[in-house]
């Protein structure tokens, strides 16, 4: 029986050009380089310059991607921008996106969902797409976190960076079965009860500022490689595959001792998991793309692969996407 997938056409990705790496922090904080690598992984971080704005960052992302994908803007007719970081409070920075690309079809808008953004992204633009309201979407993921951060914390400002990715996705028909290409199942959760284990103290409806991000690292920690496996499982009950017949994982990059923690929980080999943590940190919703960037330019997907996504996020806020590419 035939059925339409979201088939990933293109991916792409934006690093800013200046780079800080765990000695310029020290310089800042009371921290040193071997201090973060062995908490975090964490070598360096690419940082915004004034001026540059997550919508330029998400710009230079899908235009890679879509180059790519052999798809020219105008046919994309959804644009969906997973951000934490907006340039604006209003209108989305989507919309800014998709003005820069010369798109003026269709419908484009932001998704909050912090870290896990990216997944919540797919799944919402697969949604849209298996229903026939729209044909080939570009979901965005950028984020500027180097101007949410508290410079004088040495627990979150040495954990994040800015950039941003793309993937362009299109309906296609596919047959049904366990060899279709494209999205083959999604999982999305959240749990507002865990909300001030990792937010932002401020916003325009409270405090009227932007505020900082604050985080209870270790309870976070905690949370992260439980909730992540157990969606990761769901996911594959979902779609009927096993742990071992997924090609490639592509996690958000957040701390490699969760990835670490994940990955023996679930009994995952080291070779199959990409890891940019080191050279980006963390980079919120532009993390699994940038990383799924990384993968396609090393060669190390290819079509056919089966590439599983997944992150979670404050709020809390969860999920996985498992695509065939």
């Amino acid at each position: 029986m035939a059925v339409i997938r979201s088939v990933i056409r293109g991916v792409g990705a934006y690093l800013p050009r200046r780079i800080m790496t765990n000695a310029d922090i020290a310089r800042i904080v009371d921290t040193s380089d071997e201090w973060i690598i062995e908490r975090t992984g964490i070598k360096r971080r690419h940082i915004a310059e004034d001026g540059e704005l997550t919508s330029d960052l998400g710009i230079a992302a899908a235009r890679q991607a879509l180059v790519r994908a052999g798809v020219d803007p105008v046919d994309i007719d959804l644009v969906i921008c997973a951000t934490a970081t907006p340039d604006r409070t209003f209108p989305a920075t989507a919309v800014r996106i998709q003005s820069g690309l010369g798109i003026t079809k269709g419908a484009a808008f932001d998704l909050q969902a912090v870290c896990s953004g990216f997944v919540y992204g797919l799944a919402t633009a697969d949604n849209f797409l298996k229903a026939g309201q729209f044909k080939r979407a570009l979901v965005v993921g950028a984020e500027t976190f180097s101007r949410i951060l508290d410079w004088s914390d040495r627990g979150t400002c040495v954990l994040f960076g800015d950039g941003a990715g793309a993937v362009v996705l299109e309906a296609q028909s596919q047959h049904g079965d366990r060899e279709d290409r494209g999205i083959l199942a999604t999982r999305l959760r959240s749990d507002g009860r865990f909300e001030d284990l990792l937010y932002v103290d401020g916003g325009p409806g409270s405090t009227k500022t932007t505020g900082h991000l604050r985080m209870n690292g270790r309870e976070v920690f905690r949370h992260a490689v439980q909730k992540i496996s157990g969606v990761i499982e769901e996911t594959l009950l979902m779609s009927g595959f096993a742990a071992d017949e997924i090609d490639l994982y592509v996690p958000h990059q957040a701390n490699k001792r969760i990835l670490d923690g994940i990955a023996k929980k679930l009994g995952v080999s080291p070779e199959k998991i990409v890891m940019t943590l080191s050279h980006h940190g963390n980079t919120s919703a532009a993390s699994i793309p940038l990383a799924l960037n990384q993968a396609f330019e090393e060669h190390r997907v290819a079509e056919g692969n089966l590439v599983l996504m997944e992150a979670m996020g404050g709020g809390f806020t969860w999920g996985a996407v498992l695509a065939r590419w």
